[in-house]
């Protein structure tokens, strides 16, 4: 079965070449050219990662990100953005966004990006799939549901922090430096700080049960990074 990509892009030159160039890699291609008919879209097609301009009629390319995590919808996101201030960029990785490409780019780098992310989703080398569920300690994590539940207590977990979690499952034991944490989860174009992932870890050891003043489970590595120990 073909891989299939959402675009959805409202300029119709644009869209009409991505759809040739996604074609002739094989991807199987729906498509919307008005951000207020996005969402309906993504329920219809099920896509595996959606290509999002950020300019566009009926509803901005922020707000059906931020609207997409909101309903709990993980599929990845690259956003595609004619804007190049930095902080365009900030905010749709913060909303969500997997990664970015600022207009006008060169196919090559689009087709990279988009492979990229779809590795990230579906690694390699016969790990579970992502969306199996899992334990760290007394939690158990369930991916489709976007939940951590210990016992009688539920948590909800954001995008960010089912991936995160993730990443730490699939490297267990391993000691992961702070940079290719923040690489995996925010992206490799992320303009945050290092202190962004670091609350982040506050949270989840606090939904893993694990946030004593000696956690047993997400380890702080002084001076690298963090470890999971299951």
């Amino acid at each position: 079965m073909k891989t299939k990509i959402l675009i959805v892009e409202d300029d119709p030159h644009i869209l009409l070449g991505l759809e040739e160039v996604l074609k002739s890699e094989d991807y199987d291609v729906a498509s919307c050219n008005r951000g207020d008919q996005a969402l309906d879209a993504v329920a219809k097609h099920h896509p595996a990662l959606i290509v999002l301009d950020v300019m566009l009629p009926g509803l901005s390319g922020y707000d059906i990100c931020k609207q997409l995590r909101a309903k709990k919808v993980a599929t990845p996101i690259l956003m595609l953005t004619a804007k190049g201030q930095e902080i365009d960029k900030v905010i749709g990785l913060d909303l969500g966004a997997d990664d970015y490409v600022t207009k006008p780019f060169g196919v090559r780098e689009l087709l990279a990006r988009i492979q990229a992310l779809l590795r990230r989703v579906r690694p390699a080398g016969g790990k579970a799939d992502s969306a199996d569920v899992f334990q760290i300690g007394s939690a158990t994590i369930d991916p489709k549901t976007f939940q951590v539940k210990r016992g009688k207590t539920v948590d909800e977990l954001t995008a960010k922090e089912l991936k995160l979690l993730q990443v730490f499952h699939a490297h267990a034991g391993e000691v992961l430096s702070r940079d290719k944490l923040l690489n995996e989860v925010w992206g490799y174009n992320y303009y945050g700080t290092t202190r962004t992932l670091d609350q982040v870890i506050v949270q989840l050891r606090k939904k893993l049960g694990d946030n004593g003043s000696e956690p047993k489970h997400l380890l702080t590595i002084h001076g690298v990074g963090y470890k999971l120990v299951v």
